[in-house]
């Protein structure tokens, strides 16, 4: 890699880094979901440099709207250390895809596999991470209160995570998906200079 090559990936990557920090800020609830759950698409940017840049570029973006947010953190930063596992994950196992597979159908199947790791992953980090310390806000009984509330018949922790928070981290991955198929054949040549996909 020449150093012009070097040059422009570090400054595609920063610049995908900066819009995928500013995702994090708009936010919103959803329905069927309690309202400390929020979508976001800031895996957006960490896909397109992910197919554009490769998996390693995809996960360093991932890790910088993380740090960047982390100035601003409301979890303790145990929020930002789960939306890095989750988005390095997704982002990481799509690009390694696309890599392999370097067509429209590569890209597809990396994204419905990293989608899907998110989820499953997701079960994981929440359970074993980001709610034992979110106890020390707010108690267990009123979390999962927050999920019967939805389905009285969500009574565990782990049930919720099943049930609530794996099928929407799917879909969360499937809209940054989406997008990314709407807009990359445009923002290819501009981010590494050639059109693929």
């Amino acid at each position: 890699m020449n150093i012009q090559s070097n040059t422009r990936k570090i400054t595609v990557t920063g610049m995908l880094s900066a819009i995928a920090f500013i995702l994090m800020y708009l936010d919103f609830s959803v329905p069927l979901m309690p309202s400390f759950i929020k979508m976001d698409i800031s895996e957006l940017p960490a896909l397109v440099g992910s197919f554009a840049l490769g998996p390693v570029s995809g996960v360093i973006i991932c890790l910088i709207k993380n740090l960047l947010h982390l100035m601003k953190t409301s979890t303790g930063g145990v929020g930002e250390l789960s939306n890095f596992i989750l988005g390095a994950a997704f982002v990481y196992t799509a690009g390694v895809f696309y890599k392999k597979i370097n067509t429209k159908k590569g890209a597809l199947i990396g994204s419905l596999v990293g989608a899907l790791v998110m989820a499953i992953i997701s079960v994981f980090t929440n359970y074993f991470i980001v709610y034992p310390i979110y106890t020390n806000f707010m108690p267990m009984e009123a979390i999962i209160g927050a999920y019967q509330a939805i389905l009285p018949s969500a009574d565990s922790l782990l049930k919720c995570l099943i049930i609530f928070n794996m099928p929407f981290t799917f879909i969360k991955g499937m809209i940054s998906v989406v997008i990314t198929f709407l807009i990359y054949k445009r923002l290819s040549p501009i981010l590494k200079g050639s059109q693929k996909f």
